[in-house]
């Protein structure tokens, strides 16, 4: 059922400490069970750790606001092409195919939360801090995530005309 018109669009309400509809997806994602008022202080709470850490750098380059930390660690993971399957004359090939900005948006999330929750030992709002402050400056698992997509596409530069 692709395609579907929703107002899923119209109902996001912006989350209400920043403002920001993007941080309210971001949390939305974050939420299990239901409880958004967990995810929303897990997602505070990080975004707090962000502003210390930027309140100490005195690098002209560096985002001034935990915000702009976010917003740059999502450009930052977002993929621009991926490798789907695509099964023609009895083989599979990885074709490359462009990703749109919805989907860049989703696996950018999913890649941030699933390297955030997959260390261990430390409050989760620390990790995502760390995970997110990581993926602003360029580093991090979830930017290795995106370049391995991206090495991934660019091997299988070949099969571009199926697509």
């Amino acid at each position: 059922m692709s395609g579907r018109i929703t107002k899923a669009e119209e109902q996001l309400r912006p989350d209400p400490r920043y403002g920001d509809k993007v941080l309210s997806r971001f949390i939305n994602c974050i939420m299990h069970d239901g409880k958004k008022s967990v995810a929303q202080r897990v997602v505070y709470d990080a975004m707090g750790d962000i502003q210390q850490r930027l309140d100490k750098i005195d690098n002209p380059d560096a985002p001034k606001t935990a915000l702009d930390c976010f917003q740059r660690a999502i450009e930052n993971v977002k993929p621009h092409v991926e490798v789907r399957s695509k099964r023609i004359g009895g083989a599979n090939y990885q074709v490359p195919m462009q990703v749109n900005r919805r989907r860049q948006q989703s696996l950018a999330f999913r890649w941030i939360i699933t390297e955030a929750r997959k260390e261990k030992g430390r409050p989760f709002a620390r990790r995502l801090a760390d995970e997110l402050f990581a993926a602003a400056r360029g580093e991090g698992k979830a930017m290795a995530t995106r370049e391995q997509v991206h090495r991934m596409a660019e091997a299988n530069r070949a099969f571009a005309h199926f697509a």
